[in-house]
């Protein structure tokens, strides 16, 4: 049995959550993907060294969403939600980028999670096509989909479309910003800027709040 199945087993089943069609959903969409992430500890198990294998785990946890992951093991975050940071609002012409945030990283860790929610109130479209960070060597946008119960995660390019009227958000197990080759771990409670591109708009700097390891979006 796998570190990720021996600590969160128990989420399998709970016969005190409403069942549709004899199924409970939310029990059962965890349930798959705590058997894809067990697929691919084996799988870096054994092709990769200790040390690689813990720092794709802690990685994989942060961005999609499942609590944090220590050197010695998987576990909860017990500290609660807490008091989340990260609710302004920047604008850059017809463009709103609302409550950019991250997760703290463990000391170690080479990549974090940017998440956000970009608003487009103009008549055109425009798009999303990347940044930059002092806390890391580069960022990248980043999509996350489940295909046929597996996992997968790639690089976009070409970046994201945001078009007019619309509200594209980047949220931990989906399209989201990745910023690879941390500088320094990303602590509980502090923040750091960033520069985002729009292939019109411009450059817009912002602020990202880091939230908990394992903690949820800011609450509006």
């Amino acid at each position: 049995m796998s570190m990720i199945e021996m600590n969160y087993g128990p989420l399998y089943s709970d016969a005190n959550e409403p069942n549709v069609n004899g199924r409970a959903p939310v029990r059962m969409a965890i349930a798959q993907g705590i058997k894809t992430l067990s697929m691919l500890e084996d799988l870096m198990r054994r092709r990769f060294p200790r040390p690689f294998f813990l720092r794709f785990a802690i990685a994989t946890a942060a961005l999609v969403g499942l609590p944090s992951i220590g050197p010695a093991q998987m576990q909860m975050d017990h500290g609660g939600h807490g008091a989340m940071a990260g609710t302004a609002t920047f604008r850059l012409g017809d463009l709103a980028v609302t409550s950019p945030w991250t997760r703290a990283t463990p000391g170690g860790a080479k990549i974090g999670g940017g998440y956000l929610k970009i608003t487009n109130n103009g008549r055109a479209p425009d798009r999303f096509v990347g940044g930059k960070s002092d806390v890391s060597d580069h960022v990248e946008i980043h999509e996350m989909s489940m295909t046929n119960g597996v996992m997968k995660m790639r690089p976009l390019p070409n970046g994201l479309e945001i078009k007019p009227g619309e509200t594209v958000e980047l949220k931990p197990g989906g399209n989201h910003l990745m910023f690879v080759d941390l500088k320094r771990p990303l602590k509980q409670g502090g923040s750091f800027k960033a520069t985002l591109q729009f292939e019109k708009a411009g450059s817009l700097e912002v602020t990202f709040a880091v939230n908990a390891l394992g903690g949820n979006s800011p609450m509006h």
